[in-house]
């Protein structure tokens, strides 16, 4: 795995929540993948540092992270979803998560994805009850289709790069040009039995667009979380750990799940 060392911390004050909150969650809703239609204000938002109730209306409207930043929040004693502490929990890892309940995840899942996925609602469970937690690699792993489709060679390599993708990962930045930055990490692979991490390879992401953006202080060196094709935040050392870890125990839950589904497929 890559050293876990940072070399470079923020000397800016913590974001606000809902800030940090856009940070993760407009490279999926510019792609029209989530969220509401108006990702331009999404971004203006973020690039203006503004925070007010048409930014919070926003963030509701995100029907995939709100739900589980109420959860986050109610089972931790925090008032406010769009708390700082609540979406970097979500979206990074903390050990907020670990105070929120199996019960409350289940109930959660139960009201929120029964009626849509039916007959498939028990392997949702079976995640929760192995230690899945509120975090977003849950989400991607778990809730999403995607790691069943890795089985059928027609649309493995497709759901392979949207799972790599939709995952909050993380990399070392070694170039900057302008609006780009190049960072290197090890991309999600899938040797036909269990997901894992390849070598490590560079990619080319996005920081800001027309010099607009969130990072200005971004530097040669920062290890940073990136999200489909742009650059969110530069990581201390703790966060850095922090998103390692409970990407890594998604994957342990998940690997374990599909080697049960494959004996017993094998045993039918």
């Amino acid at each position: 795995m890559d050293t876990l060392t940072q070399d470079r911390t923020s000397a800016a004050a913590p974001l606000i929540g809902a800030q940090l909150f856009i940070r993760y969650a407009y490279p999926p809703n510019a792609l029209g993948y989530c969220g509401p239609a108006d990702s331009d204000a999404l971004f203006e938002y973020g690039a203006a540092g503004v925070v007010d109730p048409g930014l919070a209306q926003l963030a509701r409207g995100f029907a995939g992270a709100w739900p589980y930043l109420e959860l986050i929040a109610h089972a931790t004693g925090i008032q406010d979803p769009l708390d700082r502490r609540v979406v970097e929990a979500y979206w990074v890892g903390s050990s907020l998560l670990d105070r929120v309940g199996v019960g409350e995840v289940a109930t959660s899942m139960e009201d929120r994805f029964r009626p849509r996925i039916g007959h498939a609602f028990p392997h949702l469970l079976d995640g929760v009850l192995a230690g899945g937690v509120p975090h977003h690699s849950f989400h991607v792993f778990c809730v999403y289709p995607w790691v069943g489709l890795l089985g059928d060679d027609r649309k493995a390599g497709h759901a392979l790069t949207v799972l790599d993708r939709c995952r909050i990962r993380w990399g070392r930045v070694e170039a900057l040009h302008g609006d780009q930055a190049v960072v290197r990490s090890r991309p999600l692979c899938f040797d036909g039995r269990r997901l894992g991490f390849g070598e490590p390879t560079t990619e080319t992401a996005a920081r800001s667009v027309g010099g607009l953006g969130y990072l200005r202080d971004l530097a040669v060196g920062d290890w940073v979380s990136l999200h489909w094709d742009w650059v969110c935040d530069v990581l201390t050392r703790g966060q850095l750990n922090a998103l390692r870890h409970y990407t890594l125990r998604q994957l342990a839950i998940t690997n374990r799940q599909a080697e049960r589904s494959g004996a017993a497929r094998a045993l039918s």
